[in-house]
């Protein structure tokens, strides 16, 4: 398995860099992911759409799925993908520690 280091930890995650264990997720980590993508600063419309997936994950086992995201944070699919490039999946689940997700967000 891939780790992933953040300051003087390292995590371990999956193929497509995931953590294995969502448990040790906090979010200066998710912070470390994103500006290891290229996303220099998380500002508050990715920590809105970080805390509501991470919540609904904690409160369901399983991300949101779009259109619930979408409803519950106010923004559309395209502001979504502005602010993570890399989309729902590959982004905003990743930085907000939930494993890989089995179907779309």
């Amino acid at each position: 398995m891939a780790r992933f280091r953040h300051e003087d930890d390292s995590f371990e995650i999956d193929d497509d860099g995931f953590l294995i264990d969502p448990d040790l997720w906090t979010p200066e980590l998710g912070a470390a992911m994103a500006a290891a993508d290229g996303i220099a600063e998380l500002g508050d419309e990715h920590r809105r759409v970080m805390n509501f997936i991470r919540e609904h994950w904690l409160a369901h086992g399983a991300a949101p799925m779009i259109r619930v995201l979408c409803r519950e944070t106010g923004l559309s699919l395209l502001r979504i993908y502005d602010l993570f490039p890399d989309g729902p999946t590959r982004g905003a689940c990743r930085y907000a520690g939930l494993p890989k997700p089995d179907g779309c967000v």
